[in-house]
């Protein structure tokens, strides 16, 4: 594998892309893992385009207007989150054509040993990877797409999709190598703050998801006031209390866990947060991490109740969105297909 130069991106505008499957039920882990920093990075002076990645959720089945719902949904949470249209960029990815003509070039240069390496692959197909989507096991190149034809530079992402980002380097890398270019950048995964990983209420050692089957173990952002408060009350925790330093949270995931998710809320890291509770017990901590919680996500439940009132403005949005992305997109499409000798006489 050959690498890019290192200074590879110095040539490109700063530009961060991230996109988020809408798949339903966002979460507090979606909302201080991604939501939050996305509009945090409004204010860094650096272009900003965000995606909601509909062709990356049939990968596996979706019942069509059940789709369409979910979308608008992910898209009032973007905005009720602090996403502003007019300062980045927001729109869904199936109205932009680039996404899914890149892909399939990006197909031709991604390697079939690198696609069986993604772990998320393995973990999502499970014992029956003969049975599921050509799309499932291929996505990865379709996400390498969605960052390179913005030319991104950045890519705020968990750290469960670092390992993508790793491919699409190497596929720009390859790019770049095989046709004697310095077409591509080099996009960097920024994985940052306290709760970048939030894990269950129910259970430390697992990832908050909106596929477990108990609703206690997640915040979602539709929760109202009450909900938050009670299922925070109600978290799994051990009977000691909080430590008076940071390591003795050590083998404690219940217990980081809150820590972590009280510091991401307050923008504050978990030793002040230890600083300020530690030798207290539970009956102090977990009803002061519900009053800061109903502060921060209850605002955005109402707001997103208001935003989903009216799906013709959050399709406007959209739509004004794809364009913006779009007039970006394309020539850098085009460029590309110039590159590989492609004839384009029309």
């Amino acid at each position: 594998m050959t690498d890019q130069p290192a200074d590879i991106n110095a040539k490109f505008t700063p530009r961060v892309f991230s996109g988020i499957q809408p798949s339903g039920n966002l979460t507090l882990g979606n909302y201080l893992g991604a939501l939050k920093r996305f509009a945090e990075k409004q204010d860094q002076g650096i272009e900003t385009i965000y995606c909601l990645v509909d062709l990356h959720a049939v990968t596996v089945w979706q019942e069509p207007e059940a789709l369409k719902r979910q979308t608008r949904e992910a898209a009032a949470a973007f905005i009720a989150s602090g996403i502003d249209p007019d300062r980045s960029i927001l729109f869904n990815q199936s109205q932009v054509s680039a996404h899914a003509e890149l892909g399939w070039l990006l197909n031709c240069v991604a390697r079939v040993g690198w696609m069986n390496r993604m772990t998320q692959f393995k973990d999502k197909a499970g014992k029956n990877a003969e049975k599921v989507s050509l799309g499932l096991y291929a996505y990865p190149a379709l996400m390498a797409a969605d960052i390179l034809t913005y030319h991104a530079t950045m890519v705020p992402v968990g750290e469960d999709q670092k390992q993508h980002v790793e491919l699409t380097r190497d596929i720009a890398a390859k790019f770049n190598h095989d046709y004697g270019v310095e077409f591509f950048p080099s996009p960097a995964p920024l994985i940052e703050g306290a709760a970048t990983r939030v894990m269950s209420l129910r259970d430390g050692s697992k990832k908050m998801s909106k596929s477990d089957p108990s609703d206690a173990s997640r915040i979602n952002l539709t929760d109202d006031a009450d909900t938050i408060a009670k299922k925070f009350r109600k978290a799994v925790t051990d009977p000691a209390p909080l430590p008076e330093a940071i390591e003795g949270l050590e083998g404690r995931p219940e217990a980081r866990n809150l820590v972590n998710i009280y510091a991401a809320l307050a923008g504050m890291t978990p030793d002040a947060v230890i600083g300020e509770y530690g030798g207290q017990g539970w009956g102090v901590f977990k009803p002061a991490l519900a009053d800061l919680a109903v502060a921060k996500l209850a605002p955005i439940s109402t707001e997103m109740g208001r935003l989903m009132a009216d799906p013709a403005e959050i399709d406007r949005i959209l739509g004004k969105g794809a364009a913006k992305a779009d007039a970006i997109a394309q020539p850098i499409l085009e460029q590309t297909l110039d590159i590989m000798g492609m004839i384009r006489s029309r």
